[in-house]
């Protein structure tokens, strides 16, 4: 099969970098960590994906992006990664996006989506009729001076206890999705599981969506 157009999409996770190509059904996964600055990166998935045949890379980033490059390091991985030439790493075109903005790629069903991700702190992204927008709401204000990230991400749920957290969830998605005229939300990150029931309108992500919008990436200008 010519590699032309196949794919390599890298998730990078505070605990695993997860790699898939195009035409492998299982994801390999490599420990990252504290630890794991993006030469160990690149070095590492490039030993991992070596029986794989791609041209071209897709990676979603645990942090702001800019143009396509990392604007801060991750909280919970190595240093080095702004200003870290990517594309020179993998010697191939590279598209490194915010890893909630990946999964929202992967999520999509058309329409007008609003893409949530509960994780560390509050990732997000609108997809309007196929067109991409990544968004930085985590930092606006909520209440009582405080954020929408300080109320539903990692530090939200530690203060607020399970069931305050789900509620502020219900509320904020709720607010946001009438603000932003959304058809559908998907909530996604590591802690969507902690919900028990969703606001109307909202459905759960997947992980593996990540991966699908890795290769959505290159389908969409």
């Amino acid at each position: 099969m010519s590699n032309r157009k196949n794919v390599l999409v890298v998730d990078i996770g505070g605990t695993h970098v997860k790699l898939l190509a195009t035409g492998s059904r299982t994801p390999v996964k490599i420990p990252s960590g504290p630890g794991m600055t993006p030469q160990k990166m690149a070095a590492a998935v490039l030993k991992a994906s070596a029986q794989w045949k791609y041209s071209r890379v897709s990676i979603g980033y645990p942090g702001p992006v800019l143009h396509g490059k990392p604007v801060s390091d991750p909280h919970n991985l190595g240093a080095g990664w702004v200003g870290f030439d990517f594309r020179k790493a993998f010697g191939m075109p590279v598209k490194l996006v915010n890893d909630a903005v990946m999964q929202a790629v992967g999520s999509y069903a058309g329409r007008r989506m609003l893409f949530l991700g509960l994780g560390t702190g509050l990732g997000s992204a609108l997809i309007v009729d196929a067109v991409l927008e990544p968004m930085e709401l985590a930092h606006l204000p909520y209440k009582n001076g405080r954020t929408y990230e300080d109320y539903i991400g990692l530090r939200g749920l530690k203060r607020l206890g399970k069931k305050r957290w789900r509620r502020h969830v219900a509320d904020i998605v709720t607010r946001l999705k009438t603000a932003l005229e959304a058809d559908y939300v998907v909530i996604g990150g590591g802690n969507a599981k902690r919900l028990k029931d969703l606001p109307p309108g909202a459905r759960l992500g997947s992980n593996a969506n990540a991966l699908r919008g890795g290769f959505r990436l290159w389908q969409t200008k």
